[in-house]
């Protein structure tokens, strides 16, 4: 292999490491509450499953929020990449909040959402019910590309499916149905049907 080649493999490796973090970029809003309501759930009981991928989907509730973006991660290889390419770490109310956020350290990895601050500005319990990790599904191509689109900082809306998802390998991904939970099994898998930007003024 040539020193030119090994050098760009190394840089891609790099790349992939951090997320993309530097591609993605961010977005500075104002301090305040930017997603003030948490997210709508309406369970279901006998919506039929459907195919997607190769994977049987199985809608689990009706599902939409606004969300600020805490962290986005782009997942390559693994269970799931190719289904749910990107996971958002997304926050409301006061997680939706600048002057809040300042205070904490975020980051993803391995399909889970971590933060940490040295003083918290608001309680943890409030931090695990206003803030979550979500795989997320796109439905379509145009879905998929707003997603990747999206950069840290802005204000999303999202509307799908909490889902169980069942792959012909046995291997399987089930949603948390709850904002309170925390730690293992405690993210949403969302089938994605519409994904938008929602403007706001920038410093």
């Amino acid at each position: 292999m040539s020193k030119t080649m090994l050098i760009l493999y190394l840089l891609f490796g790099i790349l992939v490491l951090i997320g993309f973090s530097k591609i993605t970029g961010r977005v500075k809003l104002p301090p305040g509450i930017m997603a003030p309501e948490v997210p709508r759930q309406i369970d279901l009981d006998d919506r039929p499953s459907f195919q997607h991928q190769n994977s049987t989907i199985t809608p689990l509730a009706d599902f939409s929020l606004q969300a600020k973006v805490l962290s986005k991660k782009r997942y390559f290889w693994g269970r799931g990449a190719r289904l749910a390419p990107y996971d958002l770490a997304l926050g409301w109310q006061k997680m939706s909040d600048e002057a809040i956020l300042e205070h904490f350290m975020i980051s993803q990895s391995n399909r889970w959402y971590r933060w940490s601050a040295k003083k918290l500005p608001i309680s943890k319990r409030e931090v695990i019910n206003s803030s979550a990790n979500m795989h997320l599904i796109p439905a379509d191509k145009d879905v998929a590309k707003n997603i990747r689109k999206i950069k840290i900082g802005q204000i999303i809306s999202l509307q799908g499916y909490l889902v169980r998802v069942n792959s012909p390998s046995g291997w399987y991904w089930q949603s948390s149905m709850s904002r309170k939970d925390s730690g293992s099994n405690s993210c949403e898998v969302i089938f994605v049907t519409e994904f938008t930007a929602i403007e706001t003024d920038k410093k």
